[in-house]
């Protein structure tokens, strides 16, 4: 193989910069695993404390738990549709023998990772569909995992993905990995806020930076449930989308850490404006939508907006000025 251009893409600042940070999070990361922290806790974790990208996790867990220290891997289509969880987590806490992580693969989220023995990351995960991508990882932190040990704690957590009653073998009671979960870390934020001086006569405010301790949870980016917005307008026309998208539009002025996603006829729907063509969309049908991020907000408020732009209420949201976004939220 030709390793001329091996190193290219590290040529420029920016590249070199971004491959340095990830080569030391990742050396980091290995340094904390002879605590048995499971890995999906601990990237979770430095994912919401934005100390990582979303990019990073695969490469992560590919380079630690299965280049480094061997585990056993397998991957599997969802033949079932699966939205209770209690079974898997309640049995798989109970195997010390063997690690466990899971990548999910969310059609728009992206790759999520799953400690299955922390209920909290299923707390994020409302639903595993027919035809999605699970794999599986099963091994320890020393290199020499005993592969029939894993093959075992694998082949029946993909029974459970089947559908299928979820039994724990025996053999996987015993070890060191016990269901020490890192349920949440406390992290230091900065504010900067206006205050009056003590003794000011004449009201001055003057900006203050302020350090505060603030908890976050190890768990993967949370997505709602789908909530149904129904079609009471005669046709899902132009009209209905420009409100649509003045709605979207000030809630992610509000919020601009969150994403709404819209479905419908079990497709994402990345441009709104299809929803209309051939005028497809008609009385009675259904619009799905769903809102992903942390310290989701004001879903109630957004289908109530969205229900009212689907009807044929909707110019009360064109009367302002295209380029005014519109206070709702």
């Amino acid at each position: 193989m030709n390793h001329l251009y091996e190193f290219e893409h590290l040529s420029s600042k920016s590249s070199f910069n971004s491959a340095l940070g990830h080569f030391q999070t990742v050396s980091d990361l290995i340094g904390t695993l002879g605590d048995f922290t499971n890995i999906a806790d601990t990237l979770n974790e430095l994912l919401q404390e934005k100390t990582i990208a979303q990019n990073q996790l695969l490469p992560a867990v590919n380079a630690i738990i299965y280049d480094k220290f061997n585990y056993q891997f397998k991957s599997h289509n969802m033949t079932c549709t699966i939205t209770d969880f209690e079974t898997l987590v309640e049995e798989v806490k109970k195997w010390n023998a063997v690690d466990i992580v899971m990548v999910y693969y969310h059609p728009d989220l992206g790759p999520m990772l799953i400690n299955p023995k922390n209920k909290l990351h299923f707390e994020s995960i409302h639903v595993f569909k027919s035809n999605e991508l699970i794999t599986i990882y099963a091994g320890n932190f020393t290199a020499d995992t005993e592969k029939k040990l894993a093959d075992k704690a694998i082949v029946s957590i993909i029974k459970f993905l089947e559908g299928k009653k979820l039994i724990s073998p025996k053999e996987l009671f015993s070890g060191k990995f016990k269901n020490i979960v890192k349920k949440e870390s406390i992290v230091k934020k900065t504010v900067k806020k206006q205050v009056t001086p003590k003794g000011s006569s004449g009201g001055r405010k003057k900006t203050v930076t302020e350090t505060k301790d603030e908890t976050t949870l190890s768990k993967p980016k949370r997505i709602t449930p789908y909530y149904s917005v129904p079609v009471s307008n005669e046709l899902f026309h132009n009209g209905n989308v420009e409100a649509w998208k003045k709605i979207i539009q000030s809630y992610n002025a509000k919020y601009p850490s969150l994403e709404v996603y819209i479905y419908y006829d079990g497709e994402r729907i990345h441009d709104i404006h299809s929803l209309f063509k051939w005028g497809k969309v008609k009385h009675g049908s259904t619009i799905l939508f769903a809102v992903a991020g942390d310290n989701i907000k004001d879903v109630a408020k957004l289908q109530r907006y969205l229900k009212q732009g689907a009807s044929i209420m909707f110019e009360s949201f064109l009367k302002y000025p295209v380029n005014k976004i519109l206070n709702l939220f």
